[in-house]
């Protein structure tokens, strides 16, 4: 039998999956030190692209509300998660503000990290890792996983042995975004990873988009996991990671050991049902079994984003076309992994490709920078018709001709007028115009307010239909069809 560790995700996956990166201070807060006083080995809780959509949509200086979460959470490590070599924007940040963005975090007490890189540049990886060790933190190396002809078990031990080989590296983090992991590749691929772990811990996160992740996690621990990423019930499961009700109760059934208060769970997952209510997010989430998640391999988040996207264009009947336009895309561009930056590129290059009516007519500049090698290299070879359709675009050749600078510090400091590395941080994450909303807001709210009344809860039932792209009133005499756009 095996002593499970789990490490809490409610307040970053949970929210991310299912609020849209939209969890202010103030609504986590109250319950922070129960989650603190839990259990958990490490609490996972924010990310660049929280940062940015705090102050774009709430109008919260994120610094403030990371330092009274991280004052309110002191026995528990708190994680940030950090792509290798970008903070700002779906292009690729500076070295030099990447160093500084890992620097920052640590000064305001994040002594946990997930760094990941869809195509592995693991020499960026490492030197990201290497300045957390300066503070002292623990760092997981990501292994991405995704499903493809490319992605094999000897090409992620690989990627596994280059990074725990390094003594910057504590842990060993399987994350299958998609959940479309279970025992059959499990059974050959963990152990392929293991083998190459150096001796490291593995830790296993699955987004619970087919409903099979719970049982992915079982298969996991036999086959040598021994920290599983979850979320009280209330934020977990549908595209975000299974509840930690249910895992406990089942590491338990099956014999195994954990540390974890379960008289917590309740009130936890209590207060952020009535706060997800409450602002009109996501809760109680639930998956079925579909087949065409495995072939796109969409996210759970950018699901909602790209549903956004065909609501703006008046299209949002298409959706199953734009997810299998999706899968088309990925595989022509080398399959690249369903992750940050490139879930996105894949999913936007999809959605203008459905909204055009001609494949490729349009193209991201971040498509061209991916096929022009400046992510680094591809997983697998993109489709030489498709690059060549991509690098002869009247864009690509001013986009090739402006490779990624590599500024400074100092010169970064000069560009955005400061010496201050928080308000480094918040220039480039968000120029002008969204700083100023956030700052005129006034301080970080410490409380957030439930919908109390039945009226309050109908006016929010109403609103949400106001948003709906299609709304009809049918009675014994009358029918009336409203249709967005």
């Amino acid at each position: 039998m095996a002593h499970i560790q789990f490490l809490d995700e409610t307040m970053r996956d949970g929210q991310q999956s299912l609020w849209g990166m939209r969890m202010q201070a103030g609504m986590a807060l109250p319950v922070a030190p129960m989650v603190d006083r839990t259990g958990y080995s490490v609490i996972d809780l924010t990310g660049s692209s929280m940062f940015e959509c705090l102050i774009k949509y709430c109008y919260e200086n994120p610094w403030e509300g990371l330092d009274l979460l991280v004052n309110s959470m002191p026995r528990t490590p708190i994680r940030a998660g950090m792509r290798s070599n970008a903070s700002v924007t779906f292009g690729v940040t500076p070295d030099s503000l990447m160093d500084s963005w890992m620097r920052q975090l640590n000064v305001h007490g994040v002594r946990s990290y997930w760094i990941y890189d869809v195509l592995f540049n693991i020499d960026k990886t490492l030197r990201l890792a290497k300045v957390a060790k300066e503070f002292g933190s623990e760092v997981a190396g990501a292994i991405m996983f995704t499903l493809s002809p490319v992605h094999t078990d000897d090409y992620y031990a690989d990627k596994a042995d280059k990074l725990a080989v390094s003594d910057d590296i504590d842990t060993l983090l399987l994350y299958d975004t998609a959940g479309v992991l279970e025992k059959e590749r499990l059974s050959t691929l963990l152990p392929a990873i293991k083998a190459k772990s150096h001796g490291k811990p593995i830790e296993f996160h699955s987004n619970n988009l087919l409903g099979q992740s719970a049982k992915a996690y079982l298969d996991a621990i036999d086959l040598g996991a021994t920290i599983l990423h979850t979320a009280v019930k209330s934020m977990a499961n549908g595209p975000s990671v299974p509840s930690v009700e249910t895992m406990a109760k089942n590491v338990e059934l099956l014999g195994h050991t954990h540390n974890l208060d379960t008289d917590l769970f309740a009130p936890v997952s209590d207060h952020f049902e009535k706060v997800g209510e409450a602002a009109g997010f996501l809760v109680n989430q639930h998956a079925e079994y579909d087949v065409l998640s495995i072939q796109h391999q969409v996210p759970g988040g950018m699901v909602g984003t790209l549903k956004a996207q065909l609501v703006q264009n008046g299209m949002s009947d298409r959706l199953d076309d734009v997810l299998k336009e999706t899968a088309a895309v990925r595989k022509e561009l080398g399959y690249p992994g369903m992750a940050t930056p490139f879930s996105q590129l894949v999913g936007t290059q999809a959605v203008l490709n459905i909204v055009t009516g001609k494949r490729y007519s349009s193209i991201p500049d971040e498509v061209i920078q991916y096929a022009a090698g400046f992510y680094g290299e591809t997983a697998g070879p993109i489709d030489p018709n498709v690059k060549d359709i991509i690098m002869s675009s009247p864009r690509a050749k001013q986009v090739v001709a402006s490779p990624p600078p590599q500024p400074s510090i100092e010169d970064l400091r000069a560009e955005y007028g400061t010496d201050d590395d928080d308000e480094l941080i918040l220039r480039a994450l968000v120029p002008g115009e969204g700083l100023e909303k956030m700052r005129k807001s006034g301080p970080v709210r410490t409380t957030y307010s439930y919908l109390s009344s039945p009226e309050l809860q109908e006016v929010s039932r109403l609103m949400k239909i106001a948003q709906s792209p299609l709304v009809q009133v049918i009675s014994d005499d009358f029918e009336m069809t409203l249709k967005r756009g």
